[in-house]
């Protein structure tokens, strides 16, 4: 299962229709809590997400609307005995809050956390799930961006194994060890496989224009992205540290992003997604998906 459910796609101040920021990416056996924001757990009961699907924490930064969630959810893993360890990734330079976030009542502490600062652009974490990379953006205050990529590798042509006689468990071996004796010769597996490119999710929050938005969408098939305003409002998203709709819709054209996500929408906007998804769609021809609450967003299927 690889899906994003959106928890919440307000962004300074909650609505009554979005909550705060919260969105869990489910990508097989791990799952990616980013910037849980105020109300997250409750966002987790009405999306029938239980705490144990959660073994990651990433928070770009220390803004209350990105991690005043993190107690909520950490209590309640607690209370749910939940039993793997839980890493979190977060600005090294906010040690001191989420020190705070993580003890900021009194409960009955079960649950293993480790904390993993992140201090510099690069690699935060290798797992079976690929490579976590952070990428440092233009904000207000100190901010990083996930990207999250598959390590590329090989799928097998069903017709060329049945050209060379494989099946059944012999296809594990050969997957295995990197190649067979049929007979009287030896197979490898480029012989009866073609190259498959590893997917890429990328999470971008609360910044300018700058580099590391466009390292972090870099072939992205999927961009989670902040488009806190509308073009007619470039200046206030320039001078508060944030993204026009139509500024994320750019990126994912020039990267070669083939879904884009826009989130953390601005309460001035009344009813705004048609207009979103509008200026979105001017500048960039790829699927555009205007994030609500409680949404689950399947990330593309391989091309």
């Amino acid at each position: 299962m690889r899906e994003l459910v959106v928890l919440g796609t307000a962004s300074q101040v909650p609505t009554r229709y979005r909550n705060h920021n919260g969105y869990l990416l489910r990508w097989d056996d791990e799952g990616v809590l980013f910037d849980p924001g105020e109300g997250t757990q409750r966002q987790m009961v009405l999306a029938g997400v239980a705490t144990s699907a959660v073994n990651r924490l990433c928070l770009t930064h220390f803004h209350g609307d990105h991690c005043l969630g993190v107690p909520g959810v950490i209590q309640r893993a607690s209370l749910d005995r939940v039993g793997h360890r839980m890493v979190a990734h977060f600005p090294a330079s906010g040690r001191e809050y989420f020190a705070r976030l993580r003890h900021a009542s009194v409960f009955y502490d079960t649950v293993d956390v480790r904390e993993e600062p992140v201090a510099a652009d690069g690699t935060v974490a290798v797992g079976a799930f690929g490579v976590l990379e952070a990428r440092a953006l233009d904000h207000s205050t100190d901010v990083f961006g996930y990207r999250l990529v598959e390590p590329d590798g090989r799928r097998f042509v069903p017709e060329l194994l049945s050209r060379f006689g494989i099946g059944g468990a012999a296809v594990g071996e050969l997957d295995r060890a990197g190649s067979i004796r049929v007979g009287d010769r030896v197979i490898g597996v480029e012989q009866v496989s073609e190259p498959r490119r590893g997917q890429r999710f990328a999470f971008v929050m609360d910044t300018r224009l700058c580099d590391g938005v466009y390292a972090l969408a870099d072939g992205a098939d999927m961009l989670v992205i902040e488009a806190t305003f509308l073009a007619e409002d470039e200046d206030l998203a320039q001078r508060y540290g944030h993204l026009t709709a139509r500024q994320a819709a750019r990126v994912a054209a020039d990267c070669g992003v083939r879904m884009l996500v826009l989130t953390h929408f601005s309460q001035r906007y009344v009813d705004a997604a048609a207009h979103y998804a509008d200026e979105a769609g001017a500048v960039f021809s790829g699927e555009i998906v205007v994030a609500e609450d409680l949404m689950r967003v399947p990330v593309p299927a391989r091309r």
